[in-house]
């Protein structure tokens, strides 16, 4: 399975769609990135979207997302229930496929130091990604909100933010991002607007008053529907799950008279958090995540395998396309996706520390680099397929063969490019491993061989294709200028290969 991060910032502005719609072009406009979920509320001026995609591109359409808010969100005219410190209140990465949570943590610094340096607004750290014990906790970092932490920076050093300048960002205000588990954002409305009511239950409920460990709780008033609601985020459901806390806050609530309402879910809720609550309020006997119908049909219907199989079937079959072109481009991503693993295998150890910053840039750039050689896979195909139905034009007049021709030329240039890229960026996989190979994880140096391996014969592969479409075109400027490029490749890429086996032998024969 293919890595997942899911992001859910959350903005102040709950009254103006229009401005969260412009902040979630900027987010869509991110390729490979997929929006969940968008939820907004009046009472409290907040929206939370929620999106998923790798790890690079999320981080891409969070910064855009950041800009934008930073644009058309004045926190000097922000009012609302929900605390609040800036115009992207709170950034969350949350681990979801094939990444660790100290993977997201130098994801979400590497987006944190974007924000604070090219947007100058201080950003804190919390939860996973925390710089102190006490900067975990999401209310102590935002403690006194936008006034309190606008009046105490440069004044207060516990103020001073992990990254961004040490003065608010007047318009934009500061903001925390932070990595953590999914959790459940949890309302429980109560048929009462008394909010001392509401705020006493929040406190007999959340963690730091002594109620369940992993439930953050506070008491709001609903002015819209004249009543309150205790607002939670549940943030480690399988300990504290949702059916546990809400029987609770119906215990408390009748203790002043009051009746539970109704209760909702903010955003997107784990599968295995709503079965939990199914399985205790129908008291049910041996129940199983697989006897639910889309689960079993999602269990069956998996797709990961079956399509490398298919690629594999296809390069074989008699069809030209996919060819050598489209298994240059899978050997790059998978040079790349080997500089990943011994990245995330250096970062990951505290022997390597001085080099995690230098090693998870790498990690960062190379994830970069698997997708978009993956996607060149496709590119190939599809512009070779564009150069046989070039050639398969009508050639009974004149005009016909004069247009088929102009067709041909440009068709097997789109052709040439797509190699020319592929080789390019297994180039840069190729600099990129001797740097891991230098300083990364030792016990892995066979690994940082064969990416280095696969990188080079990505590079030479994708040189053949391009030679070939050259061959036949008449523009010769075009022909001049890609050969100049691909010597210079060619150069380079032996020296870089020749230079990564040398440290290649050296590690392995020194053990």
């Amino acid at each position: 399975m293919a890595q997942i991060v899911e992001c859910v910032p959350n903005f102040s502005e709950g009254r103006r769609p229009e401005v969260l719609d412009e902040i979630l072009r900027e987010i869509t406009s991110v390729s490979g990135i997929t929006l969940l979920d968008r939820e907004m509320d009046a009472s409290h001026n907040r929206a939370v979207v929620t999106f998923v995609g790798a790890p690079f591109a999320v981080k891409e359409a969070a910064f855009r997302a950041y800009s934008k808010a930073a644009e058309l969100i004045d926190m000097r005219e922000h009012h609302g229930e929900h605390p609040r410190m800036g115009s992207t209140d709170v950034c969350p990465l949350i681990p979801i496929s094939e990444i660790t949570v100290p993977e997201c943590v130098q994801l979400a610094r590497q987006l944190a130091q974007e924000v604070g340096e090219k947007l100058q607004i201080p950003v804190y750290m919390y939860e996973e990604a925390a710089t102190s014990p006490e900067r975990r906790d999401l209310a102590f970092v935002r403690k006194g909100e936008y006034e309190g932490i606008r009046d105490s920076l440069g004044i207060d050093p516990s103020r001073k933010p992990d990254f961004g300048p040490e003065k608010m960002n007047l318009q934009a205000g500061s903001t925390a991002i932070g990595v953590r588990l999914p959790l459940v954002a949890y309302n429980v409305y109560l048929g009462t607007n008394n909010i001392k009511i509401a705020n006493a239950i929040a406190k007999a409920v959340r963690s730091r008053s002594g109620g369940f460990m992993y439930c953050k709780a506070l008491g709001f008033e609903i002015k819209e529907r004249n009543c309150v609601q205790v607002s939670m985020n549940l943030v480690n459901f399988p300990k504290t799950p949702i059916h546990r806390v809400f029987e609770m806050i119906k215990l408390e609530a009748a203790r002043y008279g009051v009746n539970v309402t109704s209760s909702e879910i903010i955003g997107l809720v784990p599968n295995d958090a709503l079965i939990a609550a199914v399985e205790y309020f129908l008291r049910l006997e041996n129940f199983s995540k697989n006897q639910i119908l889309e689960e079993k049909l999602k269990q069956m219907t998996g797709t990961d395998d079956r399509a490398t199989a298919e690629f594999f079937n296809q390069v074989a079959s008699a069809a030209p396309a996919p060819g050598g072109g489209s298994v240059a481009s899978a050997a790059g991503s998978l040079g790349a996706a080997l500089t990943s693993m011994v990245s995330r295998l250096t970062i990951s150890k505290k022997k390597y520390a001085s080099v995690h910053d230098e090693i998870g840039a790498i990690l960062s750039r190379s994830e970069t680099l698997r997708q978009e050689l993956f996607d060149l896979i496709t590119r190939d195909k599809e512009a070779f397929e564009k150069v046989m139905v070039a050639y398969g034009l009508p050639k009974d007049t004149e005009d016909e063969v004069k247009k088929r021709a102009a067709q041909i030329e440009d068709a097997t240039k789109s052709a040439a490019l797509v190699p020319l890229k592929v080789a390019e960026k297994s180039l840069e996989i190729l600099s990129l491993v001797k740097v891991v190979a230098e300083k990364g994880n030792a016990n892995s140096i066979t690994d940082a061989g064969v990416g280095a391996l696969m990188a080079k014969a990505a590079m030479d592969g994708a040189i053949l294709n391009v030679r070939i479409n050259l061959r036949g075109l008449g523009d010769r400027d075009f022909v001049g200028k890609l050969s100049s490029e691909i010597d210079s490749y060619i150069a380079r890429g032996e020296a870089l290969a020749g230079e990564i086996r040398h440290i290649v032998d050296q590690k392995i024969a020194n053990g």
